[in-house]
């Protein structure tokens, strides 16, 4: 099963584990994801699926994103002072955020893990976010 396919599936099983109804327009929302590397912010996913769904309202598009985000399919990046951008990589992984034209690029970690500080210990982490900002090579 390659890569799209494997979302594809993990798509409906959230879904249906969710009790989310799988319309088109959801799977049209989703599938624009995973198919972009960019991690489009809302209004550039609404843009596109606009043209697909001519009814289509942002406001629809915005809360499709979250509850997405909210049953696991999709991670929300933070980006200061600019919209929320979306990831169809749940596994973990941080990114780059170029300030000048901001591009945002996965980062990976030494053996595929980030690892929580010792001061942590102790703690229940639920969740791990970095975020590197700077200037791109292609801005440099």
């Amino acid at each position: 099963m390659n890569y799209t396919q494997e979302k594809k599936q993990i798509f409906i099983e959230k879904c249906k584990e969710h009790n989310l109804k799988i319309t088109p327009q959801r799977q049209a929302i989703f599938f624009e994801l995973i198919e972009d590397k960019t991690h489009p912010s809302a209004q550039t996913v609404y843009n596109r699926i606009k043209e697909q769904f001519p009814n289509i309202s942002f406001d629809t598009v915005n809360r499709t994103l979250l509850s997405f985000v909210d049953i696991g399919l999709l991670e929300v990046i933070p980006v200061r002072g600019k919209a929320k951008r979306f990831d169809s990589t749940t596994r973990e992984h941080g990114h780059f955020n170029c300030i000048k034209c901001h591009k945002l690029i996965d980062v990976t970690f030494q053996d595929g893990e980030l690892k929580t500080p010792k001061s942590l210990q102790g703690n229940v982490v639920l969740n791990k976010k970095v975020i590197f900002e700077g200037i791109c090579k292609d801005c440099k």
